[in-house]
């Protein structure tokens, strides 16, 4: 393509405090409609907001963690808008002096890092929900006030891919500091593009688009890259790209035009008159600075030198903190100084029996981890074939009998024994003539084949090496 897109990313998260920004309404997700909700996130005239401590700690928690420089003055401000879900025509929210700016985050993409800038972290309230039926949409009340967090990246994102990778290490490190439970389905976490393209090369930015409505990582990635190939459609084709919002269709799988793009003058912004400026200290920011755990990269590099393991495997293992912490207690107790073995199970077998909200971790395993790692022990000893164990461990979490006990009940321990297997490697040699002649002009592949045939015939219990052994020996001698 002779096009570059460039992109910047608005992330708007939802903290898990549980009262609302400004008042003492409940957070909780699935109440009746507007039992939540008060004078305060309701906009009566003469009601006064109160900012909610715990939600300005995690505003901070958050920035440290994205590296931003966390402002000692900081102010709110009055973002000037009518919709049907904004009670008070206007949300509570941060222009000039925003909590904090200048971070950024480090994502990996094809083999090679990069640096995305984080333009500002700030703190505002959410609006209500409309809930649109056949002839009429009505409005819960309920979300309005929740406290948000608005993540704004530089336009340092150049492809849908970079996009995917950046929100994925931006939700990991969030799940990392629990400050939000970042459910996408549930509101919690929502993403809004702003997307033009360029001649490569070129330094002028192109016009802008702003893409709303996107309710996965999936549907951003997907709605950037059709966005992308349409500016670039119309650039070609000598016609002007409109500075517009648009909606993302998951159906029909393209954007839609919504509404002409707002500026900051549209806002009108002026300093909210019902909440003073705040000067945060230097001694509040290193407290909680101070409280940040580990982080997935960090956690990443010390398995990589604690573990030794390979910088893929840590990637994976480190995606979610729960998941991290499960892991590392199950490398560290595996009894063998190389810990490739419960890695590879790790991330392949016990990865591959999660759902699509259920992460290895969460896998209710009988005989908890302990039992995880005897299995795997009992695999590379040579005492159950790799198929067979990959086989027990879903059935063990199926039928809730613990994976050795079905291997001990029903005598599925591999079979090594030269003289038990003597046999069945002669009952393949004499019904598999033409392998065996195939094996013997020289093509390898044959020997693979008829280590095939003797484990079927095994059902399974045959140790593929030694099977493999002698049939060497037994067509090297023939």
């Amino acid at each position: 393509m002779d096009y570059e897109a460039v992109i910047g990313l608005e992330v708007h998260l939802h903290l898990n405090t549980k009262t609302k920004a400004f008042c003492g309404c409940s957070t909780e997700f699935g109440r009746e409609p507007n039992s939540c909700v008060c004078p305060v996130c309701l906009g009566f005239p003469g009601s006064l907001p109160v900012l909610n401590k715990l939600a300005l700690d995690y505003a901070i928690k958050v920035a440290l963690a994205l590296n931003c420089r966390v402002q000692e003055y900081t102010k709110f401000d009055r973002k000037n808008y009518f919709y049907p879900d904004l009670p008070k025509n206007y949300q509570i929210s941060q222009y000039d002096l925003p909590l904090s700016r200048d971070g950024f985050l480090d994502i990996y993409l094809e083999g090679r890092n990069k640096r995305i800038g984080i333009r500002r972290v700030h703190m505002e309230e959410d609006a209500g929900k409309l809930i649109h039926k056949e002839e009429v949409s009505l409005v819960d009340f309920n979300r309005s006030g929740i406290p948000l967090l608005e993540i704004v990246s530089e336009p340092h994102i150049n492809s849908a891919e970079e996009a995917y990778e950046y929100l994925t290490a931006l939700k990991s490190i969030i799940e990392y500091l629990d400050v939000s439970d970042c459910d996408m389905e549930k509101g919690s976490l929502r993403c809004d593009a702003n997307i033009s393209v360029r001649k490569k090369g070129a330094a002028e930015l192109g016009i802008k688009t702003e893409l709303k409505n996107m309710n996965s990582f999936k549907a951003v990635k997907e709605a950037l890259a059709f966005e992308i190939e349409r500016q670039s459609e119309l650039l070609d084709a000598g016609e002007d790209v409109v500075q517009e919002t648009r909606l993302w269709d998951a159906k029909e799988l393209k954007t839609l035009p919504m509404r002409t793009k707002e500026e900051a003058k549209d806002y009108r912004y002026f300093p909210e008159p019902d909440l003073a400026p705040f000067i945060i200290k230097p001694e509040k920011i290193e407290e909680i600075r101070k409280a940040i755990p580990e982080l997935p990269r960090q956690k990443m590099q010390r398995f990589i030198k604690d573990y030794g393991l390979s910088e893929y495997d840590a990637r994976i293992l480190v995606s979610s903190r729960k998941d991290a912490d499960w892991a590392e207690e199950a490398i560290r107790t595996y009894p063998d100084k190389n810990k490739k073995p419960i890695v590879n199970w790790i991330i392949g077998p016990l990865a591959s029996l999660t759902g699509p909200n259920t992460t290895f971790s969460e896998l209710k395993l009988p005989g908890g981890k302990e039992e995880f790692i005897k299995l795997v022990k009992a695999t590379e000893e040579g005492k159950i074939s790799h198929l067979m164990a990959k086989n027990v461990l879903s059935e063990s979490i199926n039928s809730g009998i613990p994976s050795l006990e079905i291997i001990q009940n029903r005598n599925l321990f591999q079979v090594s024994d030269l003289e038990s297997l003597k046999g069945v490697v002669e009952d393949v040699l004499k019904e598999n003539p033409e392998s065996v002649n195939d094996y013997k002009s020289g093509k390898a592949n044959a020997l693979m084949f008829l280590v095939g045939q003797a484990m079927k015939k095994s059902k399974g219990k045959a140790n593929p090496k030694t099977l493999q052994e002698i049939l060497k020996r037994r067509l090297t001698d023939a």
